[in-house]
């Protein structure tokens, strides 16, 4: 796949992912169950449960969901290492930029940005000096030259010291290929639902119905006021090692917090309403549609990260469903992968 341009969230913001032919595929790593857990099958009631729901997030409807098996952990820095050391892969953000390929997601007669921008690199969180309209990501978020899954923040920053913790800045062309490449898949949007829900029926969050803020820190999420003050009461005011707080019933760690996770499944807003009452097997919507963003193409991205808060996108949710293009690169989204039950 080629990079264009990641405008899922800023439709004012000139941001830029890279563009040119996709990788070929490389040979598979040994197929194990090493850090897997065992999902058991069952029906999914999937959608919102509380009053923070979006309106994508209704009807409640019923999903049948096969057994398979889950990533305990997301995807670390240490894993897609390995990867790219054994494929030579180099990701999206890496890649150089087509300007023909990026303004097909973006509003017809948006000007080409000047040469000095148009390099590989991908969106840094950059927090605001005080509060500012919430309506606004373009006020946090900065294009980076330089920056990808080795340099989160950019060029000067490493991922040396940070092995154990969840790699970031991978577009979805990426994540699909890594999954491929560990002889798995991403999950799709109803699997990883009924995974964060731990076997739990109508409960809000992966650890159950308290509130994200009560008591000690549940997950890696921005305490204080976004986007301007993190009061890191969590002990971490970007990404978290894996396993750091506590798992959800099923034994998955940060389905709530850290990173959000791309899933293999496309982000259509009203997908939900196209369901009817009756049991439907886990098959999800054929293309791509955000009404607020109709010329780009999104995939479901899942699990919040720690950016999120009550105040901006609660997206640590388990119902919480957003989307994002799929050249998209961000210091706050990963992913986990899973793999079939061999029957």
């Amino acid at each position: 796949m080629k990079n264009t341009f990641p405008f899922t969230l800023f439709a004012l913001l000139i941001t830029f992912s890279s563009c040119k032919s996709g990788q070929s595929s490389s040979p598979s790593a040994t197929e194990n169950n090493d850090n897997m857990v065992l999902i058991p099958a069952g029906t999914l009631n999937m959608g919102g449960d509380n009053e923070q729901a979006d309106p994508n997030e209704y009807p409640k409807h019923p999903v049948l969901i096969e057994a398979f098996y889950m990533d305990a952990t997301e995807v670390t820095n240490a894993q897609f290492s390995d990867f790219v050391q054994a494929t030579g892969y180099q990701t999206v953000a890496e890649r150089a930029i087509d300007w023909e390929e990026m303004k097909k997601n973006l509003p017809e007669g948006t000007p080409r940005p000047h040469d000095s921008i148009m390099q590989p690199g991908a969106l840094v969180f950059t927090k605001t000096a005080g509060p500012v309209a919430l309506n606004d990501p373009s006020q946090w978020w900065r294009w980076t030259i330089g920056a990808n899954w080795k340099h989160p923040a950019g060029p000067t920053t490493d991922i040396s010291k940070i092995m154990d913790h969840p790699v970031v800045q991978i577009a979805w062309e990426d994540a699909d290929t890594y999954c491929k490449w560990a002889g798995k898949r991403l999950p799709t949007e109803a699997e990883w639902e009924w995974a964060a829900r731990g076997g739990k029926e109508n409960m809000i969050y992966p650890w159950g119905n308290d509130a994200a803020n009560k008591g000690a820190p549940k997950a890696n999420f921005f305490q204080g006021f976004f986007p301007f003050e993190n009061t890191v009461k969590d002990g971490f005011e970007k990404t978290s090692p894996v396993r750091t707080f506590t798992p959800n019933a099923y034994g998955l760690y940060d389905m709530a917090g850290n990173v959000w996770e791309w899933c293999s499944d496309w982000f259509d807003f009203g997908y939900y309403k196209k369901t009817d009452a009756k049991i439907a097997r886990d098959t999800g919507p054929t293309s791509a549609y955000n009404p607020y963003m109709p010329f780009q193409q999104e995939k479901v991205i899942r699990g919040g990260s720690f950016l999120c808060n009550d105040d901006y996108c609660s997206g640590y949710r388990n119902a919480r469903r957003m989307g994002s293009t799929t050249d998209t690169g961000l210091n706050h989204t990963g992913c986990r992968c899973v793999k079939e039950v061999k029957k």
